[in-house]
């Protein structure tokens, strides 16, 4: 069937002409919302998923014997990779759990070799993953619009923002009930407080895999996980509820997220320039190209937190060239993951360091 699935061609992308600029707006917005949350806090913090949940280490076992079209960069061969993974919250802002948004999930891939995207040298993969298969905005210019509210939003009161979100998270529920489907915006405001290991996670916008173009997905995939899904976590007695569940799971059970691909069969229903556009599961599903398996372990050890907020910086701009980030919003993350992560480590007096191995991450 892989003739079926789009081949990936150099002209693929279609940025607008004023796209730079948006982005150094975008920029811009972020820094400006950096620079107010290290004020508060005496030390700068992500611009995004500021608010660690857990952070691990473990493998990405690749499978055997996929098919050609799923056998594609990282994927190529089996094989078995360490790995690191950083769970977090949404905003760029170190707030108590019952401001419940979209939760993210940071993989970084070891001993991955082959031509790195330019300026990367490390043997390094990152993906980055979201709640919810796509993002709010369709591109940078949407998002531009969006972080300019953000960025005015970092500077009101705690309890305006639990505010907003359980508005948000009621209003979801609601319109849920008759589509039967999340609302992006409604949803990256006001998320559902579920456990951070029950959830998926997305790249919500394309990437290049090496012949063709696709999405990836981690899947929760294992019973617990399972048992998980079907609890509700209570952030209203207990701010940092995500971390403390997430931590004692990890001191009984093993985690398993199955990683996923979507591979991209027609540019005009699966669109890489409009990342709020989802790709139908009926015209390509998700396939499973590799488990990533994390072990019992301690996920809130300090050394590690620490290591992971101040040294550690998960990008789309780590990779393969065979996984280049396409369209406009991940045109956009490319450069502004970059900037921001700078700020912090000048701010912060830290040195940026990409990591060349699992044994460099603390215990």
């Amino acid at each position: 069937m892989a003739e079926t699935y789009l081949r990936y061609y150099d002209g693929i992308e279609t940025p607008k002409p004023d796209e730079d600029a948006v982005i150094d707006g975008i920029i811009a917005s972020m820094t400006r919302e950096s620079e107010t949350t290290a004020r508060r806090y005496g030390h700068a913090v992500r611009a995004s998923h500021a608010k660690v949940s857990g952070v691990v280490v473990g493998e990405l076992q690749i499978l055997d014997n996929l098919p050609p079209e799923l056998a594609q960069g990282l994927f190529a061969k089996p094989g078995t990779h360490p790995a690191v993974v950083r769970f977090a919250q949404g905003p760029g802002e170190l707030l108590k759990d019952s401001v419940s948004t979209h939760r993210g999930m940071a993989i970084k891939v070891f001993g991955v070799e082959g031509e790195k995207l330019p300026g990367h040298d490390a043997p390094t993969q990152d993906f980055v993953l979201a709640t919810g298969p796509v993002f709010p905005n369709p591109d940078a210019a949407g998002f531009l619009g969006s972080m300019k509210q953000l960025e005015l939003g970092t500077k009101a009161p705690e309890d305006v923002k639990v505010a907003v979100s359980k508005m948000a998270q009621a209003a979801n529920t609601l319109v849920k009930t008759f589509t039967g489907k999340d609302t992006p915006i409604l949803d990256f405001f006001g998320h559902a407080p579920k456990h951070p290991l029950a959830e998926p996670y997305y790249s919500q916008a394309a990437l290049r895999y090496g012949d063709h173009v696709a999405k990836v997905g981690a899947f929760p995939a294992t019973a617990a996980q399972d048992a998980l899904a079907r609890e509700t976590l209570d952030p209203g007695a207990d701010p940092d509820v995500f971390r403390h569940a997430v931590t004692a799971h990890f001191r009984e059970d093993e985690v398993v997220f199955e990683i996923r691909i979507q591979l991209c069969t027609d540019l005009e229903a699966m669109p890489v320039e409009d990342a709020s556009k989802e790709w139908s599961d009926a015209k390509s599903p998700y396939r499973t190209v590799a488990r990533l398996v994390l072990p019992v372990q301690v996920a809130d050890s300090p050394a590690r937190l620490a290591y992971a907020d101040d040294v550690l910086s998960f990008r789309p701009a780590h990779g393969l060239a065979a996984h280049r980030p396409l369209g406009s919003l991940m045109r956009a993350r490319l450069k502004t993951y970059t900037a921001l992560s700078r700020f912090r480590h000048e701010r912060n007096a830290v040195r940026e360091v990409e990591p060349r191995g699992i044994a460099e991450i603390p215990a």
